[in-house]
């Protein structure tokens, strides 16, 4: 008996111990998730309103790819007779070239200071006039890159007749899924966090996908069929650059702005950087917990 009761003793401890440790792991892994997430959004304190000078300079370039370019990824409606018919020449968004530039490029400042000491993130600014609005037109999402700020209203159309069932999968905001027929009114939502991207997907027709990238300022810009991008209204500073890309990531520059200065600063990929991955609303898995082998119960 006293080598049973010494057993379930052991055993008692090691599951405890066991427990302790996967709940310090998962623990870890959220705070460490929360904090990328958030990187580029600054503290969770009150920032100071920031007032225009007259001095801001911008930042243009032109997103540019080498190499061959992707082949284009014709998309199969079928499933739904008014998709097919009213977009019978259909491609994928997920890489577009056109004559070696690259589109959809989501290029945004991440992070830096001001030319007065200033970090960027503990200045808020006024969003802009104007919706944030990602509309449905030909079974496809449009525009397919969508960026936005987090006091901004966001606002998904229904152009099509037939219905759409919108579904972002955020990992920083509330996640929520809504149908939406035709002719219904438009969907207002708001992102309480920065985020970028949060991944928009349709539950009705799987290969409708939208990326919509959340700051708290209005320093970001979308590259255009001709690969070019502007931020504008930006004060004269020292920056970090992003432009990231669904398929082939994120690359960074470091940039200053002078006052008034139109500041050109390019980016290029040449598609060796290519991934399957989501990028966004990722999940990170645990590995299995593994015990040590206990003696026999019945000794």
């Amino acid at each position: 008996m006293k080598s049973l009761l010494e057993g379930r003793r052991l055993l008692a401890l090691l599951v405890t111990l066991a427990l302790l440790s996967l709940s310090v792991a998962c623990g870890g892994g959220d705070d460490e998730a929360d904090d990328e997430d958030n990187s580029n959004s600054g503290t969770e304190t009150a920032a100071s309103k920031y007032t225009p000078t007259g001095n801001e300079g911008s930042i243009t370039g032109t997103i540019n790819f080498t190499g061959a370019a992707p082949a284009v990824k014709p998309i199969s409606m079928d499933a739904d007779p008014y998709c097919a018919s009213s977009n019978p020449n259909a491609h994928a968004e997920d890489a577009v070239v056109n004559d070696g530039k690259l589109q959809n490029v989501f290029v945004y400042i991440k992070e830096g200071k001001t030319a007065d000491g200033k970090s960027i993130a503990s200045l808020a600014f006024d969003p802009p006039a104007p919706d944030a609005t990602l509309d449905q037109h030909g079974c496809q999402y449009h525009p397919h890159i969508l960026g936005m700020m987090t006091t901004q209203n966001f606002k998904v159309t229904n152009s099509d007749q037939t219905t759409h069932n919108v579904h972002p999968s955020p990992k920083s905001n509330e996640e929520w899924n809504q149908s939406q027929s035709a002719g219904a009114p438009a969907i207002e939502k708001k992102f309480a966090r920065p985020e970028i991207l949060v991944p928009v997907k349709c539950n009705q027709h799987p290969w409708m996908k939208a990326y919509v990238g959340v700051m708290r300022n209005p320093f970001f810009s979308v590259s255009g069929a001709d690969g070019k991008f502007e931020i504008r209204g930006l004060p004269p500073g020292t920056y970090t650059l992003v432009a990231w890309h669904e398929k082939y990531g994120e690359k960074t520059q470091t940039v200053t702005v002078t006052a008034k200065e139109s500041k050109s600063q390019d980016f290029s990929y040449d598609g060796t950087t290519a991934s399957a991955e989501l990028r966004g609303g990722s999940l990170t898995v645990m590995p299995a917990l593994e015990l040590p082998m206990l003696m026999d119960m019945k000794h």
